[in-house]
């Protein structure tokens, strides 16, 4: 029987089991968590740029660039945010890119792609998939070296930068430096052990359902969702960039991440795979907490290590 609690959830975390869960999650609720977060703005280590991909519909990317350092083509990080599919903006990257531009010195482009409901599966992969073409096709003059170019995502976005993986790989136009992936929201069928136990905080099981049925909208429950809008389901992971990817030991997608970690290494992709005991989904929000700390040292080192020049 599943118990009233996550099992192993680590006591710096144990308030959260105070904390209103999301059981109740409906559209209303959604429109309040879409308030506009505030973004830092450029900074002294960072200059920050809004631009809009044109189209139909136009695409608003955030681009973070380094003041200091060399003049040479850096490596890029395309950086999916996080938030179910249904809230988050490009904002919610400002602060990771203080680090990941300011001190390790890639240039970061964040991508502010349709949410579901109103847009379900393609729109958000497909706003994510022009981001990545735009950057490939101007990388010259956005001063990116497209040998370098990976994609980045927590959670939703993790999912999205999977899919966006497994997309350009089967196109053979692009090929990605690397996918970095943080507690990626990856299946659709919610049929794992940690996905089905109750008391998860942070993000329980009825939002994940939730998220996924405005997300898929019409193929939700249906036996044949393809991989790129969940890329668990995918049946061939070769030829996939070097990977990484973390997750907490009390996060209900532990277990389809561990999973798909350990299918990209069968399949010959090298993969970096890091679980953090006790740590909820979202944990990287709790930046005092010895897991947000660890999981920033662990990503910062790994992504410092696979943008190196070769």
């Amino acid at each position: 029987m599943p118990d009233d609690s996550p099992p192993d959830l680590s006591p710096e975390f144990a308030s959260l089991l105070d904390a209103p869960l999301l059981e109740h999650l409906d559209l209303e609720v959604v429109k309040q968590y879409r308030a506009p977060l505030p973004g830092l703005g450029s900074t002294e280590r960072v200059e920050r740029t809004d631009r809009t991909i044109e189209g139909d519909p136009p695409v608003e990317v955030r681009i973070h660039r380094p003041r200091s350092g060399s003049s040479h083509p850096r490596p890029c990080v395309l950086s999916i945010h996080g938030g179910g599919f249904i809230i988050g903006s490009f904002d919610m990257d400002d602060a990771r890119f203080e680090t990941w531009s300011g001190v390790l010195g890639v240039i970061g482009v964040s991508v502010n792609y349709r949410l579901a409901p109103e847009s379900p599966y393609p729109g958000a992969l497909q706003d994510c998939d022009r981001a990545l073409t735009w950057v490939h096709e101007n990388a010259s003059d956005l001063g990116i070296d497209s040998s370098r170019i990976g994609v980045y995502g927590p959670s939703a976005g993790g999912g999205l930068a999977a899919a966006l993986a497994l997309m350009v790989r089967d196109r053979g136009e692009i090929r990605l430096g690397f996918q970095l992936l943080e507690a990626p929201m990856l299946d659709d069928r919610r049929t794992t052990q940690s996905s089905r136990l109750d008391g998860l905080v942070v993000w329980n099981r009825e939002a994940n359902e939730f998220a996924w049925q405005c997300y898929l909208g019409d193929i939700f429950g249906e036996p044949d969702v393809p991989a790129y809008a969940a890329p668990a389901r995918a049946t061939e992971l070769s030829g996939l960039p070097p990977s990484f990817i973390s997750v907490g030991g009390a996060d209900g997608f532990r277990d389809e991440d561990i999973e798909y970690a350990l299918r990209l290494s069968r399949a010959g992709v090298p993969t970096e795979l890091h679980v953090y005991p006790g740590a909820p989904h979202g944990y990287q929000m709790f930046v005092e907490s010895t897991a947000a700390q660890q999981g920033a040292r662990d990503a910062g080192e790994w992504l410092a290590r696979v943008v190196a020049p070769s």
